[in-house]
């Protein structure tokens, strides 16, 4: 019992770092848990390989808690996917890898970053209003819900200074 409250009040906030082409299982992991369609091991990996995206992850003693993943060209950037794993949601690990991300984007030259997102994620949609993006368009039906059923994608911009 004496360990398992030491281990509660030793975790701190996970590592944050740029992530690479040896992340790409873990990440593909933990995005085939968080969305409908994951991606595979050789998706992540090729978008890892491409000199214009720009991917972080939030580590805890060696374990990927989240990802964040943007493509970059010129001076606009669209984030592609961001997640956290679900045991760890609620811990601001989110904020923080959207945090970082933008800082970077905007060092590599960003005026402005875009995303979709469902429009029935309300935490997603939390997040991003508090990092400042609003909605710039809808797109109807864009995520397949099953069945029949598709929920429409919203189109979120921030302006980066």
């Amino acid at each position: 019992m004496i360990g398992l409250i030491a281990r509660l009040l030793a975790r701190g906030k996970p590592a944050l770092s740029e992530a690479g082409p040896r992340d790409a299982s873990q990440i593909a992991r933990l995005h085939a848990t968080s969305f409908h369609r994951g991606w595979s091991d050789g998706e992540i990996e090729r978008l890892l390989l491409e000199r214009n995206t720009v991917t972080h992850r939030a580590t805890e003693v060696g374990a990927l808690r989240g990802f964040i993943m943007s493509r970059l060209v010129a001076d606009e950037a669209e984030i592609l996917s961001i997640a956290v794993a679900a045991a760890h949601r609620g811990r601001g690990i989110a904020g923080a890898l959207l945090n970082l991300h933008l800082r970077r984007l905007a060092g590599l030259g960003a005026r402005a970053v875009f995303l979709e997102v469902d429009a029935q994620n309300e935490p997603a949609q939390r997040l991003y209003r508090r990092a400042g993006f609003r909605e710039v368009g809808r797109r109807p039906g864009y995520y397949p819900q099953g069945g029949n059923q598709a929920a429409a994608a919203l189109v979120l911009r921030r302006d980066l200074n």
